[in-house]
């Protein structure tokens, strides 16, 4: 026991196993850097989980956020969410088992991790020009909404954009260091951990109820700082710079498709407040969902609400229109 245990493996077991009993197995392929480097020759290796063979169900991609991998992420959802759709998991790149391969190429954005989304898709058996539905978590929100505006409506259907703050500010960051409390020089301190101190004090701030210290000492959170933030460091750190939400360069307008938006009560790292700001960004019509004694992390935190809430929207959004209703008539 002691400084020689890893909790990672054992955590990691579980989650692949909720994939497994999903019908979902893990591929990965090969495609081009979105944005170029070297020339344009520049490649990318994409991660990603599918259901083998062609889909027999409308397909669904749920992207992850930063911090844990993606199996970590959508553990509770992909049993349920599975049973009505054909879904994908990508590792974005710079995560988990997905990288590019030239250290000249520029820094994925979220257009860029976009783009590989659809070059992804494009590449899986029987997704090539399919529409599919989109959920996105914290960071993985960002990429939602490039991918739905980007791709447009004959794409991307419904979108679920869950606790991602896509009108996040220089104010808005200084208000989470603040929130952080005194001694952090920058949020990458705290989403980029390297030391317990720092993962602790995420942790305590991603979830309404986080696990005691006493069940958290610092050799467990070295060994998670290690095997999450630290084996692919130098990805993740340039990949941080490719950010643009906050920028010019991210501008958020209405979208076509529906949308559904899904926040924790008590989220600490992007506040309550975001969600209804971000829902009169988008022209009053998206649906906010607030589900209650949670924190960023609502999916792993009341995964039975999480998960109801979305397949009602998804459900309902794949249905066709009402033709009475279309057409203006009544019973």
């Amino acid at each position: 026991m002691g400084a020689g245990l890893s909790l990672v493996p054992l955590i990691d077991y579980f989650a692949r196993r909720e994939f497994l009993a999903a019908g979902l197995r893990p591929h990965s392929v090969t495609l081009p850097y979105p944005d170029g480097g070297d020339g344009g020759s520049s490649t990318c290796t994409v991660h990603y989980w599918a259901p083998a063979g062609e889909p027999r169900l409308p397909p669904l991609l749920l992207i992850h956020g930063f911090g844990p991998r993606a199996t970590w992420q959508w553990r509770c959802q992909v049993g349920p969410l599975s049973r009505q759709f054909h879904v994908i998991v990508p590792d974005l790149l710079g995560f988990g088992g997905s990288s590019w391969d030239s250290p000249s190429a520029p820094p994925p954005s979220e257009a860029t991790q976009a783009a590989a989304l659809v070059a992804l898709l494009d590449s899986v058996e029987g997704l090539k020009g399919k529409r599919v539905a989109v959920a996105g978590t914290s960071y993985g929100g960002f990429v939602a909404y490039w991918l739905a505006r980007a791709a447009g409506p004959r794409r991307v259907g419904p979108v679920v954009i869950a606790s991602s703050d896509l009108l996040k500010t220089a104010a808005d960051d200084r208000a989470f260091l603040k929130r952080a409390g005194e001694g952090w020089r920058g949020a990458h301190e705290l989403l980029l951990p390297a030391e317990p101190a720092a993962m602790r004090r995420l942790m305590e701030m991603a979830v309404y109820r986080p696990p005691p210290a006493m069940m958290t000492p610092d050799f467990v959170l070295r060994d998670f700082i290690q095997k999450l933030f630290m084996d692919n460091r130098e990805q993740l750190t340039h990949l941080f710079k490719g950010i643009t939400v906050g920028t010019d360069k991210f501008q958020v307008t209405p979208l076509s498709q529906e949308v559904l938006i899904v926040w924790g009560e008590h989220d600490q790292l992007f506040p309550l407040d975001k969600a209804y700001a971000i829902q009169r960004s988008l022209d009053g019509k998206a649906r906010v969902e607030i589900i209650k004694k949670t924190g960023h992390t609502p999916q792993l935190e009341d995964p039975a609400r999480f998960n109801n809430i979305m397949l009602d929207f998804l459900v309902a959004a794949d249905k066709p229109a009402d033709p009475a209703r279309t057409n203006g008539s009544s019973l």
